[in-house]
C-alpha cells in the first residue's frame, strides 16, 4: 500500500519531455558552438551583451542558478580567453564587477552565427506556428520555476 502522493501523469509527461528536450538541445548546441566555447560561456556572454552593463559574480550566479564557485570557474575561463573584464568594485573592494569585452561580443556573435542554421532548421521542421504557440507556455513555466528558487 502506497500512502504517498499520486503521480500526475500530465506533470510527469511534461517534465519528462522538457528534460529530454533540454538534454538533446544542449548536445546539439554544444556541437554547433565555436571550438572551445561551452554553453555556459555563451550563456554568460549573451546575458552580459543583452544587459549592456556590469554584474557581480554573485549576481550572475543567482541569474543562472549556479553556485558562486561554478560561476567563478566559468568567469575565470572567459577572462583567460579575453571575453570578459573583471575589475574590483570601486565602492566595495570585497566585490568584483564583470563586463563583456569587445572580444567577448565578437565570440558571442560568432556563436550565434554558428548556432543559427541548426536553430532555424528545428523551427522550420517543427513549424513556426507551433513554436510561437509554445513560447508563452515555456515562458510561464520558466517564470514559475524561477520563483521557487
Amino acid at each position: 500500500m502506497n500512502d504517498g502522493p499520486v503521480a500526475d501523469p500530465l506533470a510527469v509527461a511534461l517534465f519528462s519531455e522538457l528534460l529530454t528536450a533540454e538534454q538533446l538541445a544542449r548536445n546539439r548546441l554544444s556541437k554547433a558552438l565555436p571550438k572551445g566555447m561551452e554553453i555556459s560561456h555563451f550563456a554568460v556572454l549573451n546575458h552580459l551583451a543583452n544587459l549592456g552593463d556590469e554584474r557581480t559574480p554573485a549576481q550572475l550566479a543567482r541569474t543562472f542558478h549556479v553556485t558562486k564557485g561554478a560561476m567563478t570557474n566559468t568567469l575565470g575561463k572567459l577572462e583567460w580567453a579575453g571575453h570578459v573584464h573583471i575589475r574590483p568594485d570601486w565602492d566595495d573592494a570585497r566585490r568584483k564587477m564583470v563586463a563583456i569585452s569587445p572580444s567577448g561580443r565578437r565570440a558571442r556573435d560568432a556563436a550565434i552565427q554558428s548556432m543559427t542554421p541548426m536553430l532555424a532548421d528545428v523551427v522550420r521542421d517543427v513549424g513556426p506556428e507551433k513554436v510561437r504557440a509554445a513560447l508563452p507556455v515555456l515562458h510561464e513555466l520558466r517564470r514559475r520555476l524561477g520563483e521557487e528558487t
